[in-house]
């Protein structure tokens, strides 16, 4: 009974609360409303601050606090996560206000919600690639900004999931024995990432990809694509000649030229 009771209470706060809110919004005194949405704001209850804050907007255009009400407006969606609107109404904030102060801030916001929104390596890395364009765009835009460390953070931590989601196709491929998808695609990860800590690595598997899809080829394939091993081998070289993988892929290039010594 007294769970019940308990309940009914809830209900019923949340009730009250509800009515007085849509009384609030229902007000016609815009300052009692500014008033409202900034406390709503100041307390976390974003989503109350965002209808109070969207009812008073027209209202308030053209006023000396149209610029501080609208940053506010924009900041609550980020407060509240809602990254998509977010990054809306930063947008359109630049649009409306150009000469703000507050422009290099929204901008490097807007840009950063992307980020945020940026999911796992696996999944499609659309908005990865906008956060790079994007906070490329702020670096140029403000290259003394106090922001500028990070957005190259931020950029670099983008390019480090695109390559790891390039690293997990390629190797699916390869697991999928599909070995000359898997050789092309980790040859396009070496060259795509040359400075990355694991460009030998990929290289490696480059050439572990070609052996594999000359060795599982019809016989009047085998040369030619086990010449590409060598190829493949030699570009190592060049480029990778005190490499920790080096003894890896003399094993490999060594198999190689045994094999290719036995076809006529």
């Amino acid at each position: 009974m007294n769970r019940i009771v308990v309940l009914f209470c809830i209900v019923l706060g949340l009730s009250s609360c509800a009515s007085k809110f849509q009384k609030i919004l229902k007000n016609k005194d815009t300052d009692f409303k500014v008033k409202m949405a900034e406390k709503y704001f100041e307390e976390k209850k974003y989503g109350n601050a965002q209808q109070l804050f969207e009812s008073v907007i027209p209202f308030v255009k053209g006023t000396a606090r149209y610029e501080e009400l609208y940053l506010k407006f924009a900041n609550s969606y980020y407060l509240d996560k809602d990254y998509e609107n977010a990054e809306n109404l930063f947008k359109t904030f630049v649009e409306y206000f150009p000469n703000s102060t507050k422009r290099e801030e929204v901008e490097y916001m807007r840009a950063y919600t992307y980020y945020n929104r940026s999911p796992k390596a696996e999944l499609d890395q659309t908005t990865t690639n906008r956060t790079i364009q994007l906070m490329q765009s702020f670096i140029n835009a403000y290259p003394t900004s106090i922001k500028v460390k990070e957005a190259t953070d931020v950029i670099d931590a983008s390019r480090a999931k695109l390559e790891l989601k390039d690293y997990k196709t390629a190797t699916l491929y390869f697991n999928l024995a599909l070995y000359r998808s898997a050789a092309i695609s980790y040859g396009l990860l070496s060259d795509g990432y040359p400075d990355s800590k694991n460009a030998d690595q990929y290289k490696l598997l480059t050439i572990k990809a070609y052996y594999k899809f000359a060795e599982n080829s019809f016989v009047d394939k085998q040369k030619e694509r086990f010449e590409k091993v060598i190829a493949e081998y030699n570009d190592f070289m060049d480029r990778y000649s005190d490499s920790p993988l080096l003894p890896e892929v003399k094993k490999i290039k060594t198999q190689t030229d045994n094999l290719l010594n036995n076809i006529k």
